[in-house]
């Protein structure tokens, strides 16, 4: 199903929107292969972002993301900016990989169910968005949820009164096995139900919200353009560099959105991966628990610490995610032709 076959006509007077790119039509080991590689690349640049964020989300007494980065380096220096990236990384791959197939098989499948029922095309992209980013989420949380609970874990390691078992860990290796020994699977899957209630709708609003962003960014590029000089029923291709932004802009736009939203969820979430069951006689805190130690802390504002880096990380890694998944896609179509 071409999901932007009907966009496209609807606004050829103005500027020509590329279709979208369908699951069928991609080449899958070089998109898989390919995938992993450019994740890869956009998750190191991130990683010291997230860190930060994990950071403020733990100490229980606020302080700013710029003193929280400098006092890390001061103290740990720049390689804690990346504790924890290597066990991030070999978790990401596979995650990675069964987010992105979830996604365009559910996009796809959703997509074309929708138009058979009569739904209009605009509506029936934003229905299949938001359903496909729901289950992508579900299904890659059984590999995220261990991974970040792992890598949590040693990105706190040296935060005063944030967990017992700090400086314990000597590597995620260490770390994986310290955890399912002393707590089983269950301390490996510990804040799996509140990850999907943060993941899950969080990835459905943001794919809705970025396939309704990226009709409105394109319908004031296609007015931009057309008011520089559109001759009456001519049609208007905009190049590379405008699809990029239009990509980017709109990521920016539904990230930012998510991020607000979700911070209360995420912010739980780190604390229930991160704190150690002792304080707890070897149970590990449940949500209630942990959301009145927060309003003890800092009143209902403490569920938002760390929302500048989480806003300033969803924002960078949508813009980052799409353009790449973007270009990931066009790499990886079976008859190498380039849609522009």
């Amino acid at each position: 199903m071409n999901l932007g076959a009907a966009e496209e006509e609807e606004s050829a007077a103005q500027v020509r929107v590329p279709a979208e790119i369908d699951w069928h039509k991609l080449d899958k080991s070089k998109f898989f292969c390919l995938g992993a590689a450019l994740f890869s690349g956009v998750s190191a640049t991130l990683y010291p972002v997230v860190v930060l964020k994990t950071r403020q989300q733990v100490f229980p007494s606020q302080i700013s993301c710029i003193k929280t980065a400098f006092s890390l380096i001061r103290l740990e220096g720049l390689r804690a900016l990346y504790r924890g990236f290597g066990t991030s990384l070999m978790g990401t791959i596979p995650a990675r990989a069964l987010y992105m197939a979830a996604l365009e098989i559910t996009k796809s499948s959703v997509g074309t169910a929708t138009l058979k029922f009569g739904v209009a095309e605009p509506t029936a992209a934003t229905v299949a968005n938001g359903a496909a980013g729901l289950s992508a989420a579900m299904v890659a949380q059984l590999v995220w949820t261990p991974v970040d609970v792992v890598s949590q874990r040693l990105m706190v390691q040296g935060v005063s009164n944030s967990s017992k078992s700090s400086n314990q860990y000597m590597n995620g290796i260490d770390a994986f096995r310290k955890i399912l020994k002393k707590d089983g699977a269950k301390g490996l899957y510990r804040g799996f139900g509140i990850s999907i209630l943060t993941y899950a709708p969080s990835n459905a609003v943001w794919w809705a919200s970025y396939s309704v962003a990226q009709r409105m960014v394109w319908g004031g590029v296609g007015w931009c353009l057309c008011k520089k000089g559109c001759g009456g029923e001519g049609e208007l291709r905009p190049d590379s560099k405008t699809v990029m932004a239009v990509q980017g802009v709109s990521a920016a736009m539904a990230g930012g959105m998510s991020a607000l939203i979700t911070m209360p969820l995420d912010t739980i979430k780190t604390r229930l991966q991160v704190l150690d069951g002792d304080e707890n006689r070897r149970r590990g805190p449940t949500v209630m628990q942990t959301v009145r130690k927060l309003v003890r802390e800092g009143g209902w504002m403490a569920c938002y610490r760390g929302l500048g880096p989480r806003w300033a990380s969803m924002s960078m890694s949508a813009t980052t995610m799409i353009t790449t998944y973007e270009f990931l896609k066009r790499l990886s179509m079976k008859n190498q032709e380039v849609l522009t």
